[in-house]
């Protein structure tokens, strides 16, 4: 939460924000509205919004869709009706105007073209093709300029976009649903269903705004998902992708059908990789020094993909060994009000620790009831 303390300092350290009006906040407040649309869409791209406005009042609207078509700051100058022009106007916009071509022409230099006298930006490109570029060429053109408006909200919506352009890696959520003594299947495997339709029907809202899904062979094997979006409407699923240190996923498994997954291997297993080849598989060999695959390798590979976010559903092993090698950055737990006991199977395998120092600290910034469950969201400290 932003205390008024902390938005002192960051005043300081950001003239701008001092400056900011209730009616920026507000005009800033409804592109995070429209920007939030094209959260299930707009991967590898982020998600953005724009508002144009004359005076006291909002004359355009747009935000980004899905790669390859126009920005947010383009489809609102392409909203502006009959008897309104840009000229003059104010633009609110939730990231900084890109400065360079790329799949579309510089956002920058459309609303330069527009005749726009202010813009406010919410957070400044991570992209380092842009990073204050848009911002540089928009005062250079006598545009009035100023940005950290909301800027916390702004990143927060984009977690997965920053993650990859600051750190080279996507951001990665562990997704576990658990009896209220943290275990998450009987000894036998079985684990459908631990939490109720409500519960399943959250998850699958993160699948779908997830860039890929991520399990391991063992889920393959125990339970076959299809590790793809059913619970809400989505026009597009994300990658799957499997870590599988000795491709013995096979090749008839759900998981494989539909569009073929990624599947990270320790080896090249030839005869295996080519029949899951035959299948549409794309493997990628990545080994670390215990043979298993090397998993920070892994993200890095990911971000190199254009992935942003990714969400994991996997077995204790797996997420114990994503948890140990630090690749988690947040937990999505769904816990029912059900006991399973000492023998069922748990969340993570972490092995002993030996003094409390040496314990994960987590950072509770979400928690509430999903229909008879409990849901809890976490960062790692």
């Amino acid at each position: 939460m932003t205390t008024r303390r902390s938005m002192l300092q960051r005043s300081l350290m950001n003239p701008d924000l001092a400056a900011f009006s209730a009616d920026d906040h507000r005009f800033m407040a409804r592109a995070l509205q429209l920007a939030q649309r094209g959260l299930c869409t707009t991967t590898p791209n982020p998600r953005v919004g724009c508002v144009l406005v004359q005076g006291a009042a909002i004359i355009a609207e747009g935000w980004h869709e899905r790669t390859g078509e126009p920005h947010a700051e383009v489809q609102a100058l392409r909203q502006v009706g009959a008897g309104n022009t840009a000229i003059g106007a104010t633009a609110y916009v939730t990231l900084e105007p890109c400065s360079h071509h790329g799949r579309t022409p510089a956002c920058a230099d459309a609303l330069i073209k527009a005749g726009v006298s202010r813009v406010v930006a919410a957070l400044q490109d991570p992209n380092p093709l842009v990073a204050g570029k848009g911002l540089e060429r928009l005062r250079a053109a006598g545009i009035a300029v100023a940005h950290g408006l909301m800027e916390s909200e702004a990143r927060e919506l984009n977690i997965g976009f920053v993650s990859r352009m600051t750190r080279g890696r996507p951001w990665l959520r562990l997704k576990v649903a658990a009896s209220l003594d943290g275990k998450t299947a009987l000894a036998n495997g079985v684990s459908q269903w631990i939490t109720g339709p409500e519960a399943r029907r959250h998850a699958h809202g993160w699948r779908a705004r997830s860039c890929a899904m991520l399990t391991g062979y063992g889920t393959v094997r125990d339970d076959n998902p299809r590790l793809n979006v059913r619970e809400v409407a989505t026009s597009r699923q994300p990658l799957r992708v499997v870590i599988d240190s000795r491709l013995e996923t096979p090749p008839d498994a759900a998981i494989v059908q539909g569009g073929g997954p990624l599947i990270f291997a320790a080896g090249t297993f030839p005869e295996r990789a080519a029949a899951l080849s035959a299948q549409g598989a794309d493997i990628v060999v990545l080994p670390n020094a215990q043979g298993k695959v090397d998993l920070p390798a892994m993200l890095q590979e990911l971000g190199r993909r254009g992935i942003n976010e990714v969400l994991v559903e996997a077995g204790m092993q797996l997420n114990g060994s994503l948890l140990r090698e630090g690749c988690v950055d947040e937990l999505l737990i769904y816990q029912a009000p059900v006991l399973l006991g000492d023998a069922a199977r748990g969340m993570w395998s972490l092995g002993e620790l030996s003094a409390l120092g040496q314990a994960h600290r987590l950072n509770v910034v979400e928690r509430r009831a999903v229909g008879a469950d409990m849901f809890l969201r976490a960062r790692l400290s």
